[in-house]
């Protein structure tokens, strides 16, 4: 039990403390690259895995993007949330785990949660904006550099998946709407 504490692992009063609340957790995981999304409940003394999810899987769904942002940060929260709520699980606890707090990117895996229908108790204030979400602070920056060789090193990876970066927030909300189908679900225009 230390040597998960001494090797930060795990935090035991964080985790005793989620596990009396008797909901399941949204245990959201950030490497710069890849985002993994779990929901875990805890039957029989031991966790069960509800729900599984790496960001790289949102490539199946026609994502072109970078799969480590705050866009595919949302995509894949609500990709999980539809997964939970399709297996009848209603609620969840974050759970970042011994993570920084600051990134607003576990944030977004929690909005997008949320906006998939598992309830989530997590104030508006800590979340990013659904303009920031999007990636229009990205398309902007892109439409700024467009014509220089910055811009083409600096978006390299987007153009060579064939994604214009300055069309990243149309493409969110393609990929968006394709998760939605899949699990038949409307959109509802959120209030932005």
């Amino acid at each position: 039990m230390l040597k998960r504490r001494r090797t930060m692992k795990t935090d035991y009063v964080q985790r005793l403390a989620l596990l009396k609340s008797g909901k399941p957790r949204l245990v959201i995981k950030r490497s710069l690259n890849n985002i993994h999304v779990q929901v875990i409940s805890f039957e029989n003394n031991a966790d069960k895995t509800n729900v599984d999810v790496f960001s790289k899987a949102l490539r199946k769904h026609g994502w072109k993007g970078h799969c480590g942002n705050i866009s595919a940060a949302y995509l894949t929260g609500y990709l999980a949330g539809l997964m939970a709520v399709k297996r009848g699980i209603k609620e969840a606890n974050v759970d970042i785990g011994l993570q920084s707090s600051r990134s607003s990117a576990l944030f977004a895996v929690a909005a997008g949660a949320r906006d998939a229908g598992v309830r989530i108790a997590i104030g508006k204030e800590i979340l990013p904006g659904m303009d920031r979400i999007k990636g229009k602070h990205v398309a902007d920056y892109a439409a700024k550099l467009k014509g220089t060789d910055k811009y083409q090193k600096q978006f390299s990876a987007y153009l060579k998946a064939g994604l214009a970066p300055e069309d990243l927030p149309k493409h969110f909300e393609e990929t968006k709407e394709k998760l939605s189908a899949e699990f038949n679900v409307k959109i509802a225009k959120a209030a932005e």
